[in-house]
């Protein structure tokens, strides 16, 4: 568990128009802040284990979030990233399961925690919330889908540079307009693209060698979008 910290106010939360909860009602908003308790978590450190049973959903405060599921070799995939404003674990909640996935902080981020019998409570009374939340699943579901035919049909260098375009879309870019905004392994970067990892090393390189990006450790600059989209091969 991270290290609990003064409760954000739901209604000031500077991510609460692009989260879920913006649809709430004022009165259920107030609710889930009284109940909520947000804690901290440092860079590495997991918020919830693959095979645990659900106790509640997480709203990301601030931070960034992997989400991962353990293959029959024990491989990592990555199934999902987590940005501020995105909630998770609420699948499993939903389906009365267990998490299909373990979520680790990829740097120091702000979590809240809101228990399973007011979140379930307040979706059986808020239509607009309810609804919110069958939207998020069906676009949840049809990435899913998405990734699944990329997959079985798409070369891995189209593959490639499709992820380093999701990232871009999901965490944005620095300062400078060029560096993506997070730092990744070379294994996480294979793991999203559902590659070896050697196969992303030398793709990466051959990125940086045609031009189209530049590398510093874990820093990605993205330096040919134009050219970076036309090798993603992009027809959705």
């Amino acid at each position: 568990m991270g290290s609990t910290l003064q409760n954000p106010a739901c209604q000031h939360c500077k991510d609460r128009f692009s989260s879920v909860f913006c649809k709430a009602e004022q009165c259920n908003l107030e609710e889930i802040d009284q109940a909520k308790v947000c804690s901290v978590y440092k860079k590495g450190q997991v918020i919830f284990h693959e095979g645990a049973y659900p106790f509640g959903v997480y709203c990301i405060n601030d931070g960034k979030i992997k989400l991962s599921h353990s293959g029959d070799d024990g491989r990592e995939q990555i199934i999902r990233l987590v940005k501020a404003g995105d909630i998770m674990g609420y699948k499993a909640l939903l389906s009365n399961e267990r998490y299909t996935a373990t979520a680790t902080a990829l740097e120091d981020s702000s979590i809240c925690f809101i228990p399973k019998d007011l979140f379930m409570s307040i979706l059986q009374k808020d239509a607009a919330l309810s609804f919110e939340m069958m939207r998020i699943l069906s676009s949840e579901l049809r990435k899913a889908e998405l990734k699944i035919t990329h997959l079985a049909q798409k070369p891995v260098r189209e593959r490639l540079a499709e992820t380093l375009l999701f990232i871009k879309e999901t965490y944005g870019l620095e300062e400078d307009g060029h560096t993506l905004s997070v730092r990744l392994s070379r294994e996480e970067i294979a793991n999203l693209v559902g590659t070896a990892t050697e196969s992303a090393i030398r793709l990466l390189s051959e990125f940086k060698k045609d031009g189209m990006i530049e590398l510093e450790g874990k820093k990605i600059r993205l330096l040919d979008i134009h050219q970076i989209v036309k090798t993603a091969n992009l027809q959705d």
